[in-house]
Order: C-alpha cells, then structure tokens, then sequence
C-alpha cells in the first residue's frame, strides 16, 4: 500500500516510505514531540513503511523509534543516512529532516520536507527540500492531508 497524489502539472506522486530524523525533527531537545507517534500510526495503517535514520545525538533515537513502532537505522554522516535510505529498496520515498546531516536523504527522496522547530533549520539544507514546514505535526499532516499536499505540490 501507499499514498497516491494525483498532482496537477507534476502526474501521480507515490510514497510508500517516509524517512524521518530523530533530533530536532520527531524530537526536541530528546523529546517526542506531542501527536507525532499518533501520526506515524495513521501513516502506517495506510501502508506507509515509517524509518527513522538518526546519528543519535541524544543517545535516545533507538529507544523512542521502538517504543512509536518504527524501525531505527543509525548513520553517522549524510552519506550514511543515504545509503540506508538507498538499502531500503523503495523508489517512492519522502524524507523529512531539519539538519546538515540529511541532505542525504534529501537527495534521493521523491518529496523532502524541512521542518522548522526548537532546534532550528541549518541553511544547507534550503536547496535540497521541496517544502518547509513549522513543525513535524505540521510535516506528518501534509502526508496525511492530500489536498494540503496537492496544493502545495502542483504546477
């Protein structure tokens, strides 16, 4: 299963991975944001295959990934977290992140998100997102709202 887009201008957009950081993305300061394990199960009862790949600044991700029901990959480096994103085998996959760091997972996704929260956006990143939203409740619902993403995604 996976979300289908019918994009005007752009065609269909399939996503059947979401890729998400852990620190500063579905955490701040090591923290699960509010709403974020609900959503990531609304993702997932639609077929959406949830990865977080984090380099664990807070030496939590592993846990908080398993306790949400979300599989943990750890990456060091931007060219690690794109390597676990390229193991994963899906060409349909939409990463969303905040830091340097995933740039990575930027580049071979299909749709990128920024998210702007607590722990800031580094300006990197700017040229290789398609969107930029406030939070990761924010970023969750513009998977989970087609006509927020339709709208946002079209030509």
């Amino acid at each position: 299963m996976s979300l289908d887009y019918a994009v005007p201008g752009v065609g269909t957009i399939t996503i059947d991975t979401l890729v998400v950081d852990s620190n500063g993305t579905l955490t701040v300061k090591g923290e699960m944001v509010p709403g974020v394990v609900e959503r990531i199960h609304r993702l997932q009862m639609l077929g959406v295959n949830v990865v977080m790949i984090s380099s664990d600044q807070r030496g939590n991700a592993r846990d908080l990934a398993l306790s949400s029901g979300i599989a943990y990959y750890e990456a060091n480096n931007s060219r690690e977290k794109e390597d676990v994103l390229l193991s994963l085998g899906s060409k349909n996959v939409a990463a969303i992140g905040n830091a340097r760091i995933d740039i990575g997972l930027f580049v071979q996704s299909l749709v990128s998100v920024a998210t702007l929260q607590a722990e800031g956006i580094h300006k990197d990143i700017i040229d290789h997102v398609d969107v930029i939203l406030p939070s990761i409740n924010d970023a969750l619902d513009f998977f989970l709202d087609s006509d927020t993403f339709i709208a946002t995604m079209k030509r």
